[in-house]
């Protein structure tokens, strides 16, 4: 049975569904900018999420979100929409640079192996729904109005600090001389902004006769909404959600549709280049092309991702990444030989994979148990539907002209005819096809 972190009880607990389908939301990317190799860590994890609850047996249905519009350079209610930053770094619309990065986030993803979400939610794509949530949030007597916007008055919903814990005293306090005279409290946010005359903004739909565009938190909310219904079995972000974002969509949530939003919240921790934050100045935010420069590909980054946990900040490091790709190809040389010799595997091997990754996504004890048994055929491609990490490509058996070439190769060696030998292992490599000497002979594997 699968077991799952809840953030907000600290509590591990047996996973079960609140429908015949688990429900599940990620937060995705806001699309104004090339995503670094770090952004794609949380993907990452929640395709791990998605496959376990697969191999469990269970449906799932899950929605990921593409920030086109909206979000600041902020997280609060202030700053350049993201959008409008990178349209005027490129000379590019608005529509262009949203297109663009999608586009391109959607490439990595795939390439990456990452299980397609039912929907990808463009937060454009629901401008009614947000305008609906706020008159309904109006009518309930949860927003009020000011010069740039409607506000969500969190002094109206009694559990907003609940969430994150957050000191409402404190952050008031510390707020005051720097906060709108409009707001009423320093941690209401807006669920809709105007805009102001003479402002750049292209992206603007009209509301109360002025034209604006729906605050960043609120597309989670009219998105699940939407396209899930609340509340939802699992809701997905990184740590850095949890005192703004996530706490703004559960109130919203609540003061828009009287529910509460999500059973399960999973949130994973940073990656830090070299023990540094990831940062333009720090020179260290790399790209998947960047990898390929190195020889890298993105599987070997995900092989890296899996070998720990999400909850853990990690730290990666170029020799790390060298590892996970060593280890991916060590697994793949295991497969090869399979395709070779009847090899059966340890008794409940894959049970015992799958257990470790159904407590807390335990990827890291799961490759563990890979590294120390022994698989079958079988059990490496369930493992390999688990983790995603294509270690079954290009690893069919090979063409009967391939194996005469081996046997070429190993009657050459018996004569000591190394340079014939030598010869025939180049040609094999040239085709992507390695070769393995042991006390039992020659094995291959593809390169």
């Amino acid at each position: 049975m699968l077991r799952l972190y809840n953030t907000l009880s600290r509590k591990l607990e047996t996973f079960k569904p609140l429908g015949n389908r688990v429900k599940i939301y990620t937060c995705g990317p806001t699309v104004y900018n090339y995503q670094h190799i770090g952004n794609y860590a949380a993907q990452i994890y929640w395709d791990l999420l998605v496959r376990t609850l697969l191999a469990n047996g269970y449906p799932v249905k899950r929605v990921l979100n593409l920030t086109d519009v909206g979000h600041l350079v902020s997280d609060g209610d202030e700053g350049e929409d993201k959008l409008e930053k990178g349209a005027s770094r490129e000379g590019k619309s608005v529509w262009d640079v949203a297109d663009y990065y999608i586009a391109d986030f959607q490439k990595w993803y795939r390439e990456l192996n990452l299980t397609e979400p039912d929907a990808w939610a463009r937060a454009t794509s629901y401008i009614d729904d947000d305008i609906q949530a706020v008159d309904a949030m109006t009518e309930r007597g949860f927003t009020y109005e000011t010069a740039d916007g409607v506000y969500f008055d969190t002094s109206k919903y009694d559990k907003y600090a609940d969430f994150a814990k957050l000191d409402l005293d404190g952050l008031q306090a510390g707020a005051r001389v720097t906060f709108s005279d409009e707001k009423r409290n320093a941690a209401d946010f807006a669920v809709w902004k105007f805009i102001k005359p003479g402002e750049k903004h292209a992206m603007r739909w009209e509301y109360l006769g002025r034209p604006g565009y729906p605050g960043w938190h609120l597309e989670c909310s009219t998105i699940i909404h939407a396209e899930l219904g609340e509340p939802i079995d699992i809701h997905t972000g990184g740590i850095d959600h949890i005192p703004v974002h996530h706490t703004n969509e559960i109130a919203q949530t609540y003061a828009a549709y009287g529910h509460a939003l999500a059973k399960t919240w999973l949130h994973c921790n940073f990656i830090t280049i070299d023990g540094e934050k990831i940062s333009k100045s720090l020179g260290n935010v790399y790209l998947f092309t960047d990898l390929a420069e190195r020889g890298f590909s993105p599987i070997d980054y995900k092989m890296w991702v899996l070998s720990g946990s999400y909850q853990g900040e990690r730290n990666f490091t170029f020799d790390s990444l060298a590892g996970a790709r060593n280890r991916r190809q060590a697994w793949r040389e295991r497969i090869a030989l399979c395709y070779q010799k009847e090899i059966a595997g340890d008794e409940r091997v894959f049970s015992r994979i799958l257990e470790a990754v159904n407590n807390n996504l335990n990827s890291a004890e799961a490759f563990a148990i890979i590294d120390t048994s022994q698989l079958s055929l079988d059990d490496w491609s369930k493992v390999d539907e688990l983790f995603g990490l294509k270690l079954l490509e290009n690893t069919p058996d090979l063409a009967e002209e391939t194996y005469a070439l081996i046997s070429r190769r190993t009657e050459a060696k018996k004569a000591r005819d190394f340079k014939t030998a030598d010869e025939i292992r180049d040609e094999l490599s040239e085709m992507g096809i390695g070769l393995r000497d042991n006390q039992e002979g020659s094995y291959w594997y593809y390169l």
